[in-house]
């Protein structure tokens, strides 16, 4: 757990994330980077995990190393209205001028679940992740995208909806950085394999 908040002396536009949380139901690893230039980013819970009531008991998970740019969203269930209704109006939401009872308010809305965000992930400027997404490790999620499908490990999207634009690696390099997982390294040990890492060495990793 990050107890200092800001990576750079003299910017306060860029937080460890996780030093800033405070919700037990969004969990953040190390060295997760949240930039925004428009709001505070120590608000990230407040003006970024948008319809994440506790009637739901749904999770924010993120791994470590990940990159989230200014104005990235995480829309959860209650941003959802049921489909299978014949009418997009949320009664249950409204139970008191219906007359319905209060425990089926969570009715209103169809749940999909937690977003799961993988480790060494880069969010790019305004994307969008809806409820019950869940992105792989390494993956790149294009500016404004909207991100309505589970992403594989490595590959980069973009769009509305987002789609696979490219794999960032082949198979067989997919495979081992999955195995090498080093992002869980001791941090002397990451510090030693630094350069191969920036410099996308992973036979020397």
């Amino acid at each position: 757990m990050m107890t200092k908040i800001y990576p750079r002396t003299g910017d306060n536009q860029t937080v460890y994330l996780n030093a800033v949380i405070n919700d037990p139901s969004i969990e953040v690893g190390d060295y997760t980077i949240y930039n925004d230039f428009v709001s505070d980013p120590r608000l990230f819970e407040h003006n970024n995990v948008l319809y994440h009531y506790p009637i739901n008991h749904e999770r924010l998970i993120i791994g470590k190393f990940c990159s989230i740019a200014c104005g990235a969203k995480f829309l959860f269930n209650c941003a959802n209205h049921r489909l299978k209704s014949l009418s997009t109006y949320t009664f249950p939401l409204f139970y008191e001028d219906w007359e319905l009872n209060k425990a089926d308010v969570a009715s209103a809305w169809d749940n999909k679940g937690d977003i799961v965000i993988g480790n060494d992930v880069w969010i790019g400027y305004e994307a969008v992740i809806m409820a019950g997404v869940h992105i792989g490790d390494g993956a790149i999620i294009g500016t404004r995208a909207v991100v309505t499908k589970d992403v594989p490990p490595y590959t980069i999207v973009g769009g509305v909806p987002a789609k696979e634009i490219r794999k960032r690696f082949s198979p067989k390099i997919i495979k081992r950085m999955q195995a090498l997982k080093w992002w869980d390294w001791p941090m002397e040990e990451i510090k030693n394999k630094l350069p191969y890492i920036m410099d996308g060495n992973w036979n020397q990793l």
